[in-house]
């Protein structure tokens, strides 16, 4: 798999750019990756964030805008509008996950 630097830091990185491997994120590089696809992180962001870091720690795999909804109670039209166009994805992007299944 692809090795790119960011911050002067390589990380793991697929062929679409997400993150390969979980231990290489940080805050720090969640604000890079946040600042790339032109997302201001808040408080709310992060909440999503940290779910989805905890999400996968815990399964194994990414969780879905529908998953965050129901078990993260974070609704998706707030989702779709704190990650505008594909929540899904740019969640996932910054949270330094894979792709969640389904996504396109």
């Amino acid at each position: 798999m692809p090795v790119i630097e960011i911050q002067g830091k390589p990380v793991h990185v697929d062929d679409e750019g997400f993150l390969t491997a979980y231990d290489e994120w940080d805050e720090e590089l969640a604000r890079v990756l946040a600042q790339q696809i032109g997302i201001d992180l808040t408080d709310r962001h992060w909440d999503v964030i940290r779910f989805l870091r905890d999400d996968y720690r815990t399964r194994g795999e990414t969780a879905t805008t529908r998953r965050v909804n129901a078990v993260g109670g974070i609704p998706v039209k707030e989702q779709f509008a704190l990650f505008p166009k594909k929540p899904g994805k740019k969640m996932s992007y910054i949270a330094g996950l894979p792709k969640p299944h389904g996504c396109v």
